[in-house]
């Protein structure tokens, strides 16, 4: 029944987005294929994947427990305070607590947690940042 469910809202979103890019006007510099072609597509990709969704469901689930969806809820709570933060705080910081978070969540220690948050953040912070170039959110400390 939920595979259905899921094939049903597809379906739904495949029609709406393939009638939205019909809508799409020509600009006045127009290649062979259009702006049209791509959303075509997906659009079509997406409602065959959808009608076999409904055409030929898989078993029903085993979904988890509440404590399980409440744990899921949590995680999704700490990554919108981990986006909120990073302006705050900064990059590193808020990915240390983040990263240790959720990988003590996954089943590490918790010392071993807060190790791989300081790997974690001070790798990516190395890679992306020192050795490429890009920004990254600074925090009180200017790293």
């Amino acid at each position: 029944m939920s595979d259905r469910i899921f094939g049903g809202f597809g379906l739904a979103l495949a029609i709406f987005y393939i009638w939205a890019a019909s809508i799409i006007k020509d600009s006045f510099m127009v290649d062979i294929v259009g702006p049209r072609a791509f959303p075509y597509i997906v659009g079509a990709i997406l409602g065959l994947t959808s009608i076999y969704f409904i055409l030929r469901p898989d078993d029903e689930p085993e979904w988890p427990i509440m404590r399980d969806f409440a744990e899921i809820l949590f995680a999704g709570a700490v990554m919108l305070l981990y986006a909120w933060s990073l302006p705050e705080v900064g990059f590193i910081i808020s990915t240390i607590f983040a990263t240790a978070y959720l990988t003590w969540r996954l089943g590490t220690a918790p010392l071993w947690s807060l190790a791989i948050g300081v790997m974690t953040s001070v790798g990516i912070y190395v890679v992306f940042h020192l050795i490429l170039g890009l920004s990254l959110a600074k925090g009180p400390l200017g790293f």
